[in-house]
């Protein structure tokens, strides 16, 4: 069984920084891969980012791209969202979650309800 804590989340002004967590328990998610998903209120939930189970390979929704990254640490038990540039549309609830099935890379194409372990989700608000 794994559970996924997120944190960092907040209020930050356009233009600013923030760095999300999500600390795993669990001694097999090293092998799995993970993602971190954003809903905006009244839309849909999205991929923002992906990583695989060594973290060589990611994947990054358009809409990120460039201004996200996505790592992970495995003697830490942790994913990190590194988020810069931020602007008013990126604010969203931010979700950690893992694929027990697949070492690779959530990306796009991944489909959520298939996902095994989800965190609780932390809110990330930026002003204009």
């Amino acid at each position: 069984q794994v559970q996924l804590v997120e944190s960092g989340g907040g209020l930050v002004q356009a233009g600013g920084s923030l760095r999300l967590s999500c600390l795993a328990s669990g001694r097999t998610f090293n092998s799995y891969g993970m993602g971190w998903f954003r809903q905006a209120p009244g839309k849909e939930r999205e991929f923002a980012a992906g990583i695989n189970w060594s973290g060589g390979s990611t994947n990054y929704a358009d809409s990120v791209k460039g201004r996200f990254t996505i790592s992970r640490d495995h003697g830490k038990n942790t994913v990190y969202l590194q988020m810069n540039s931020l602007k008013p549309e990126d604010t969203a609830i931010y979700y950690c979650a893992a694929d027990r099935s697949t070492s690779r890379a959530l990306g796009i194409w991944t489909r959520q309800e298939r996902l095994d372990y989800w965190g609780q989700g932390t809110q990330v608000t930026v002003s204009s």
